[in-house]
C-alpha cells in the first residue's frame, strides 16, 4: 500500500506514521517524522498529545490540521487563569430553567419531583467544549495553553482524559462512544503537573531550520514570490539568534510574508523590512534592537540575494 491518501485504515485514518506525515502535508502542515509518529500513536492509542514550545511554533495549528486529516470537527477550549468546570465542562441554562418553572407553576404543576427531573434534564444542559468533544464522534479537542490554568483544572482534565467520561450529579455518568483526538498545548509559562504529562504523549516544538521554514511559507502562501519568501525566512531566522524578548515564531514569519505580499512586494530590502517590522516584532525594545541591525547584510545571505 502506498503512502498518502491511499494508506488508511478501515475508517479512513492513516495507518502508518509516514502516511500521517503525508496527509498533514496535503492540508498544508509540514510535520517532521517525530511529530507524525506522535499523531499516529495519539489516534491509534487514544492518547492525548502534549505539545510544548515557544509561541508561534505551530502547536495550535497542528490541531486544526489533524481535524482536516481526520475529517472531524475541531472543538477548542482556550484556557485561562481561573477557568473551571462551568466554563470547560458543562453548565445549566438557568434563565430557561426559571422560565420553565414559571410556566409550570402557571399551569398548575405542583409535583416537585417531576419539576426537578424536568429542570435537570439534557434539555437544559449547556455542553461546554470538554463535554461537547465527548458527545461528538469523531472530534478533535484542542486544549490550548493549558499552562495558563491552575492545578485544580488540571486535575479535572486528568480525570476526563483517563476515562473519557463525565459525571453530572443530576444526570449520572455520560460516556463518550469514541474518545476524541486530544491536543494540549503549553507555552511553559509554568510547568504542567507530572500526572497530566504521564497521561500524554509528548512533543517539543523547536523552530524549524531554514529549508523547512521556507517550505512552510511556500506551501501556505503560494502567492508570495520564492525570492521574497526566502528573504523573509532568512531574516526571521537571523532575528531568532538575537537576544529578543519575544523571538518570532513561524506564525510571525507567515504574517510578515503575507503583509509584504499584500503590499505588492516581490523582494525585500532593509528600508521595507524596517517599515513592516510590526508584523514580526511585538515589543518596543525588540523593535529598537532589530532596527539597529545591518539588515542589508543579513538579506544578502538569502538565496538569490
Amino acid at each position: 500500500m502506498g503512502a498518502g491518501t491511499e494508506a488508511a485504515d478501515e475508517v479512513g485514518r492513516p495507518d502508518r506514521p509516514e502516511a500521517f506525515r503525508d496527509r498533514l502535508a496535503e492540508v498544508g502542515y509540514l510535520a517532521d517524522d517525530g511529530l507524525a509518529l506522535a499523531c499516529f500513536l495519539a489516534v491509534r492509542l487514544h492518547r492525548p498529545i502534549l505539545c510544548e514550545g515557544d509561541a508561534g511554533a505551530g502547536k495550535t495549528s497542528l490541531a486544526s490540521a489533524l481535524a482536516q486529516v481526520l475529517g472531524a470537527p475541531l472543538i477548542r477550549l482556550q484556557c485561562y487563569e481561573g477557568i473551571d468546570a462551568a466554563q470547560a465542562l458543562y453548565d445549566w441554562d438557568f434563565p430557561r430553567q426559571l422560565l420553565h418553572l414559571r410556566v409550570a407553576e402557571a399551569g398548575g404543576i405542583a409535583d416537585a419531583d417531576l419539576l426537578e427531573n424536568e429542570l435537570y434534564s439534557t434539555r437544559f444542559l449547556i455542553a461546554r467544549p470538554l463535554l461537547r468533544a465527548l458527545q461528538t464522534h469523531p472530534s478533535v479537542l484542542l486544549v490550548d495553553e493549558v499552562d495558563r490554568a491552575d492545578e485544580e483544572f488540571e486535575a479535572l482534565l486528568l480525570e476526563l482524559l483517563s476515562e473519557y467520561t463525565v459525571t453530572i450529579p443530576e444526570l449520572g455518568t455520560l460516556h463518550g462512544q469514541e474518545p476524541p483526538v486530544v491536543v494540549l498545548t503549553s507555552n511553559r509559562t509554568r510547568e504542567v503537573h507530572d500526572a497530566l504529562k504521564r497521561r500524554c504523549l509528548y512533543h517539543w516544538f523547536d523552530h524549524p531550520d531554514f529549508e523547512r521554514e521556507l517550505a512552510i511559507v511556500r506551501r501556505r502562501l503560494p502567492q508570495v514570490t520564492e525570492h521574497l519568501a526566502a528573504q523573509v525566512t532568512v531574516l526571521v531566522q537571523a532575528l531568532r539568534g538575537q537576544d529578543l524578548l519575544k523571538p518570532p515564531g513561524v506564525a510571525e514569519t507567515l504574517d510578515w510574508a503575507e503583509a509584504l505580499g499584500a503590499l505588492g512586494a516581490t523582494a525585500l530590502d532593509a528600508e521595507l523590512a524596517r517599515a513592516t517590522l510590526g508584523s514580526v516584532v511585538k515589543y518596543r525594545e525588540d523593535l529598537e534592537q532589530v532596527r539597529a541591525l545591518d539588515l542589508d547584510a543579513i538579506l544578502a545571505a538569502a538565496p538569490g540575494g
